[in-house]
């Protein structure tokens, strides 16, 4: 990027700024007789003095003088109409010209941040780097339109207005510019402390997101450790330090406003005496005094800008410079590497060789030293070491790290030169932690198979316009003009011929690294939407059939108490009776039904108000005398649900209150708040004898109420349970159940979970169930995954990728013993006749492999067969010893 904003805003945009400079000269003589026609109009149609100068022929026409009055006022009208519109077309291009530089800007930043050499992220915090791209460069935006036109624009019009008092008077106009040289000398002194003072507060800022994004990362250890105190304390120092800064700044730039200010003001004092003498004496015109005026009150706002451009122009050019220091990290990686196009036709090259290689990190050390070696790309080899070396070694195989010395080919090839295309299409690389982005799972399983869009997105006529004038904009602020709704997904590369295809690989995928019981498990916990996927929701129909079928003719039965309109469900909240169905967003949320206008009428109605109300002081009654000297976070919390630690000291006082004076002497809040109660209550889960049979059958009266006069416009946020339809607001889990898990039957849950999948399997449904799982949002960073699922999702992707040599580096360590053996044998046996380089964990992994690489101290010092280097004394000996 170029050291300079001005030569970054030339470069890119220079067409661009010789076009509003044009329009902005062009303008300047209409803001000329914008300021001669008030005099013309006092002097030449007010004036009595010219009274006798009528009529006037104007354009071959004759006005007397209320015409000429007229016409002048219009043609004031017009001009002000012009100079408005130059000033609405000049502010428009200026802001669309700096939204597009600022996206050009923000877009190089984010490529450069993909051309980070990888050693270079540990000394970069993503503290500093996001508000880099997000915040600080806002403002540059704002500026670079303004970079050439806003001083010229501001600097002619002064100069407009000055020649203008000039014109009416010498004097007068020397009065006029006397101070700007005292301004223009002393300001830009004022302002150099103040532009040190920004520098410097950008720069704590920077190193606040730092310490900010340092405590989220590491808030279990803080915790952990008691060590929040010290974290506010250094908060609180670095906090004050930038409150002194910006103080100092407030203080000098509100003094400099104030002196500019005053400055200013001394003019009208010069004019208001030494004009109102010249007036006096007829030396000059009223109307010339008084367009004066006018015109140096006009004359304030220019000049204003100029020093407000003189101060932004600073303080953007310290960002911008910084921004650019922050973005030149030594060896950055060339451009053509992430964006090239190069390929190596017909089969991958059978080795990858190292020649006299070494590796020395930015402290010094030395990671490997005069590393020469052959590996195979369709072979598979196993590297085992311990300390620094082998990780390296791995890293510099996927070329996510440069040697320092030495050279790596690949056959004939200069690795370095070699683009990501090649590397990262032919190779798969997978550490100890795979990066979960957000998104579902099925795209980061896919995503290895993301490198171009190939299949165009399909658009309607409005959606093609959309997209040509998005493609050129993008363009025009030399960004990718790549379609993200394009089908990027390269499924000759992944072997297969379409995304049904790659579905049913990704399946086999996921059994080989163990996890497809998870996303089957997370799958039934899915939901979709029966009129796309109606296949679907037809098998999950008929397995709830046969799940009701095998719990009616087995001892299976009295686990499970299916929905029966009819009947209240024990195993049910009292909220799940009333509704009798699934709430689709926050209308029918169960913990807001005792503040649900609808929800209270029904109660209201049914006579059921007063009655719920007296059941939630008994539960807030019997809540407080059993719980109120247990300890916050006691499992009884955990198994009466409906009232939590931290909400008994509220429920006490309403207690007494009802107690004596009755509910219904409670404020309405109190009364809401006990309504609330019974809508949480589980009958045979919590077993506090206060919803007995009398009031369930009462509750399945309010049920048929509910259902039966709920208003159109509610329908839609619920989904009512019907034993032959399916419940899309539901999970597969639920619709195949159709029914609540009995409360204290032991072993209940894992028995239902096997009635479940032994009907999923009959019915074909596995499959489906899995692909829904697939769907699921993994959260930032995977953080709805365990660290295992994570590792496996990483894994799956690279096997999916179906690359020609396949790297692992410590890609199973978070998983246990007997999955590690699952998921290796299950490897070779996928990478059998292809290249596989495995960086284990522990040595024992190695015995498998034929060829066996031992690193140790950044050296291979033996390399071999597991039986031939199992020997005493030997480096891998002594390794498998000290596992």
């Amino acid at each position: 990027m170029d050291s300079n904003i001005f030569k970054f805003i030339l470069r890119h945009s220079s067409r661009e700024q010789v076009y509003i400079l044009i329009i902005t000269l062009i303008s300047f003589p209409f803001v000329y007789y914008s300021l001669d026609l008030p005099k013309q109009i006092v002097n030449g149609a007010i004036d009595d003095k010219h009274a006798g100068d009528f009529p006037k022929a104007v354009f071959g026409y004759q006005f007397d003088r209320i015409e000429y009055l007229l016409l002048l006022s219009f043609l004031f009208l017009a001009l002000v109409f012009i100079n408005g519109g130059f000033k609405l077309y000049i502010n428009v291009y200026k802001g669309k010209l700096g939204e597009r530089m600022l996206r050009r800007m923000r877009y190089e930043l984010y490529c450069r941040i993909l051309r980070f050499p990888l050693p270079h992220f540990r000394k970069t915090s993503q503290g500093e780097m996001i508000p880099m791209i997000t915040s600080e460069v806002e403002p540059l935006g704002g500026f670079i339109g303004d970079a050439f036109v806003q001083p010229i624009w501001s600097a002619g019009t002064l100069l407009v207005y000055i020649y203008f008092i000039f014109v009416q008077d010498p004097i007068l106009g020397a009065a006029a510019v006397s101070l700007y040289p005292l301004q223009g000398w002393l300001i830009p002194r004022l302002q150099k402390r103040v532009n040190q003072l920004g520098k410097e507060r950008v720069r704590t800022v920077r190193k606040l997101a730092d310490r900010i994004g340092e405590s989220v990362s590491g808030i279990t250890d803080m915790h952990a450790n008691d060590a929040t105190a010290v974290h506010l304390a250094d908060f609180s120092d670095r906090l004050g330090t930038i409150y002194d800064i910006r103080f100092e700044i407030y203080n000098r730039k509100f003094f400099i406003k104030f002196l500019n200010n005053f400055i200013n003001q001394l003019t009208p004092f010069f004019f208001y005496s030494i004009g109102g003498y010249l007036v006096i004496r007829g030396d000059i015109q009223l109307g010339a005094l008084v367009a004066v005026l006018a015109a140096y009150k006009d004359l304030a706002s220019p000049w204003k800008d100029l020093l407000d451009y003189y101060q932004s122009q600073a303080d953007v050019r310290i960002k911008y410079e910084q921004v650019v220091e922050q973005f030149q990290p030594p060896e950055l990686l060339p451009l053509e590497r992430i964006t090239g196009d190069q390929v190596i036709e017909g089969p991958l090259p059978r080795e990858l060789t190292f020649s006299a290689v070494a590796l020395v990190d930015d402290s010094g050390m030395t990671m490997i030293e005069g590393l020469t070696a052959a590996f195979p790309t369709d072979g598979q080899v196993a590297v085992v070491g311990a300390g620094v070396g082998k990780d390296e070694l791995m890293l510099m195989m996927a070329r996510l790290i440069e040697p320092t010395s030495g050279k790596i080919r690949l056959g004939d090839h200069d690795y370095e030169t070699l683009s990501e295309a090649v590397i990262g299409r032919r190779f798969a690389y997978v550490g100890a932690h795979s990066y979960m982005f957000t998104g579902t799972l099925r795209q980061n399983l896919y995503y290895g198979l993301c490198h171009r869009p190939l299949h165009e997105a399909q658009y309607d006529d409005d959606g093609k316009r959309r997209r040509a004038r998005r493609a050129s904009e993008a363009q025009a602020a030399g960004n990718t003009d790549f379609d993200i709704n394009a089908d990027w997904i390269d499924y000759q590369a992944a072997g297969v011929d379409g995304p049904e295809a790659l579905q049913d690989k990704a399946l086999e995928i996921l059994q080989a690294v163990d996890m497809e019981q998870d996303v089957y498990r997370i799958g039934l916990n899915g939901t979709i939407d029966a009129d796309k996927a109606p296949e679907i929701a037809d098998r999950v129909l008929a397995a709830r059939v046969s799940v009701r079928k095998i719990l009616a003719e087995s001892d299976l039965g009295d686990l499970v108490e299916l929905y029966d309109s009819d009947r209240f469900n024990s195993s049910a909240s009292v909220a799940e009776n009333l509704l009798f169905g699934t709430p689709v967003g926050p209308v029918f949320a169960y913990d807001a039904l005792a503040e649900n206008e609808y929800v209270l009428s029904v109660l209201q109605r049914t006579g059921l108000m007063e009655e719920f109300i007296q059941v939630g002081a008994q539960m807030a009654e019997t809540m407080v005398e059993l719980f109120a000297d247990l300890p916050p976070g006691h499992e009884f919390f955990e198994q009466f649900s409906f009232i939590g630690s931290e909400d008994l000291p509220e429920f006490q006082p309403i207690v007494m209150r009802a107690k004596k004076e009755g509910t219904a002497a409670l404020r309405p809040a109190d009364r809401t708040r006990l309504l609330s109660l019974p809508f949480k209550l589980v009958p045979s889960r919590h077993r506090l004898g206060v919803f007995e049979a009398d009031l369930q059958q009462r509750l399945l009266e309010a049920r048929k109420v509910f259902a039966a006069e709920l208003p159109a416009d509610l329908r839609p946020f619920i989904e009512f349970f019907d034993a032959g339809r399916f419940n899309e607001a539901a999970s597969l889990q639920d619709n195949i159940l159709f029914g609540k898990i009995r409360y204290g039957r032991p072993d209940a849950a894992e028995r239902v979970q096997t009635l479940i999948q032994t009907v999923v399997d009959e019915v074909e449904l596995r499959d489906s169930v899995i692909a829904v799982g697939l769907d699921f949002s993994v959260g930032v960073a995977g953080s709805r995954l365990s660290a295992v699922q994570r590792q496996k999702v990483g894994l799956g992707r690279a096997l999916l990728k179906n690359a020609d040599l396949l790297l692992l580096n410590e890609a199973t360590s978070a998983l246990d013993g007997v999955a590690q053996s699952r998921v290796h044998r299950s490897i070779r046996e996928l990478r059998d006749g292809r290249g596989l380089i495995w960086g284990v964990h522990r040595p024992s992994m190695a015995r498998e492999f034929a060829d066996i690489v031992v690193v140790r101290h950044g050296r291979i010092v033996e390399r071999g067969d597991f039986q031939t280097l199992n020997r005493n004394g030997s480096a891998l000996h002594e390794l498998l010893e000290a596992e």
